[in-house]
């Protein structure tokens, strides 16, 4: 059992940064491939980048390769997702999810078993 928190969203001009993070409750964090899905007011929830348990592999959707960077801290049981460079774009609510399976596909939104509430990222023009 894992549950997931987001925080960092904010209001920012475009060119500009922000830091998510997502804090995970539960010993076994560090068995957990992690995943950032947004969703866009009237668009389905969309795959953004995701990191295996250890850390040494990490998944980003073309569109923000070169611009965000996910990562993970186990001992602090929570991943970060540094996002550069926003566009009005970006705009949308980000969720954290984890993903318990054997062998997980990362990029594959029903392949995720919990997920946190969202945080609202907001980048104007």
């Amino acid at each position: 059992q894992v549950q997931l928190v987001e925080s960092g969203g904010g209001l920012v001009q475009a060119g500009g940064s922000l830091r998510l993070s997502c804090a995970a409750s539960g010993r076994t964090f560090s068995r957990y491939a992690m995943g950032w899905f947004r969703q866009a007011p009237g668009k389905e929830r969309k795959f953004v980048a995701a990191i295996s348990w250890s850390g040494g592999r990490t998944y980003y959707v073309d569109s923000v390769k070169g611009r965000f960077t996910i990562s993970r801290d186990n001992a602090k049981n929570t991943v970060y997702l540094q996002m550069n460079s926003l566009k009005p774009e970006d705009t949308a609510v980000y969720y954290c999810a984890a993903d318990g399976s054997n062998y997980p596909s990362f990029t594959v939104i029903y392949e995720y078993d919990y997920w946190g509430q969202g945080t609202q990222v907001t980048v104007s023009s």
